[in-house]
This record gives C-alpha cells, sequence and structure tokens, in this order.
C-alpha cells in the first residue's frame, strides 16, 4: 500500500468539505445503537465520531500516524489505530464498515475488498464513498500536460489515483462474496473554502506527484497548473475540483 504524508492542518482548516460531504454517507450507513462498526481510513475522525454519537460502538483506522494522531487527541473517547488498509483482520466481527474518500488512494482493491469481507458478520454491510470514474479529470489532464511539457514526464507515474466505474467496482465485490444493494455514480462539482484555491488542493492531495523536484520547481510547476486549470475550475472567481463521485453498499451474503 501507498504512504502518503499528510499534512492534518490544512486538511482540517482547508479541506474539510472531505468529511462534512461524509456526513451524508453515514446516512446511508444508517448505524444503530448496539452496532460494532469500523470506519476504514477514519482520516481525523471526525465521522468516527459522529457513528458513535448514533449509537455504535465504533473503531477508526487510517494507515496515516498523523491522521490517528490528530484523532486521537480530538477524540480522546474513541479508539483508533494505525492499520493497513490491505491487511487487516480482528478476532471479532463486525455489523458493518464504513469508507469515506479513501479508496481511490489505494490501488490494491481486491486486497481492501477481501479485508473487509473477512472482518464482517453474516449479513454485515460495506458502506463506501470514493472518487469515480472521471473523478479529477481536469485536474489530471493538466498535471500530466504541465509535467510533461516541463520535462518531468516520469512524474506522470505518480498519478495512480483508482477511480472505477460502479460496474468494474460492483464486480470486484460480487467476486469477494457481497451482494451490492445500493450504488451511484454522481458529479460533484466541489468549492474550495472562502480564500483556497486549487493550488492549496494540489498541495494537499498531489503531493506525491511532485516527489523528487525542489520545492522553487515545484511551486513553478503549480502556478503553471493553477493558470491552466483557470478557465474550467473557476465559477465566479470561486475555484472548484471537478469530482465524480462514486457511493456503494453492499452485503455480506
Amino acid at each position: 500500500m501507498i504512504k502518503h504524508n499528510w499534512d492534518t492542518h490544512l486538511y482540517d482548516e482547508k479541506h474539510n468539505y472531505v468529511f462534512k460531504f461524509g456526513e451524508d454517507v453515514i446516512n446511508l450507513l444508517k448505524p444503530q445503537p448496539g452496532e460494532i462498526i469500523l470506519d476504514l481510513g477514519c482520516g481525523t475522525g471526525h465521522l468516527t465520531n459522529l457513528i458513535a454519537e448514533a449509537g455504535a460502538e465504533v473503531y477508526g483506522i487510517d494507515s496515516s500516524a498523523e491522521m490517528i494522531e490528530q484523532a486521537r487527541l480530538k477524540y480522546p473517547a474513541l479508539k483508533f489505530d494505525v492499520m493497513d488498509a490491505t491487511n487487516f483482520k480482528f478476532e471479532k466481527k463486525y455489523d458493518a464498515v464504513f469508507s469515506n474518500a479513501v479508496l481511490h488512494w489505494i490501488p490494491e482493491k481486491e486486497k481492501v475488498v477481501e479485508c473487509v469481507f473477512n472482518c464482517l458478520k453474516p449479513g454485515g454491510r460495506f458502506v463506501a464513498e470514493f472518487g469515480g470514474k472521471d473523478n479529477v479529470k481536469n485536474v489530471i489532464t493538466s498535471i500530466r500536460k504541465i509535467l510533461i511539457a516541463n520535462g518531468f514526464s516520469n512524474n506522470t507515474q505518480y498519478i495512480d489515483w483508482y477511480f472505477p466505474s460502479i460496474g468494474e467496482y460492483a464486480s470486484i465485490l460480487e467476486k469477494t462474496g457481497f451482494r451490492v444493494i445500493y450504488a451511484v455514480h454522481f458529479d460533484r462539482d466541489t468549492f474550495m473554502n472562502e480564500g483556497v484555491d486549487i493550488s492549496s488542493w494540489l498541495e494537499m492531495f498531489a503531493k506525491r506527484i511532485f516527489e523528487g523536484i525542489n520545492e522553487d520547481k515545484k511551486s513553478e510547476l503549480i502556478e503553471l497548473i493553477k493558470n491552466d486549470l483557470g478557465p474550467t475550475n473557476q465559477k465566479d472567481g470561486k475555484w472548484f475540483v471537478d469530482y465524480k463521485r462514486l457511493r456503494i453498499a453492499a452485503v455480506k451474503e
């Protein structure tokens, strides 16, 4: 599994729309009092806490030590641990696994689905939202174009997000033993918070793509990408990212 170093302050303060949109996914989860639920890729714990407030016993895991440290500080009454989404297992079985804005970071999708399946009780449910087919297409096109034009074509190998269609991901779930009960692939142009532009998004979510490039050159490339995206990813002077999300629910047969 690819490791990412996260700036938790930048995440919570300038990109909090990530977990705010995730609140609606909890409505699909419908956590019940007394249920045992795993929050897979819990980040700084905001959605984990909302699940707990519904009365469920919830456990948050994330591969980022920085995220887990922040989650423990914010919600000391809840349990959080650093764990790899492609390699986890538990003695007890869960009623549900929840995941928001995580699975597109993990190319080893079959391993994730297998781990989720194995930790669920029979009849347990898996509810997730993440980037779907053509997610951030404008952004990816611009990053690729600017990198190649400026002699950094090797860095395009790090554009490795996983954005599947409904059919592709449903097939993986069904092969593992899940029955898909809900799936939707929808557009959600997402506006940046006030005073935040696409540069901040690139610093937060595309950091790995600039690996090995010195800070001055990186800043120059980000500015070029920003200028290139201006005509397509601004409305009334406000920046947005062209998100396309996949929201899915499945039951362990």
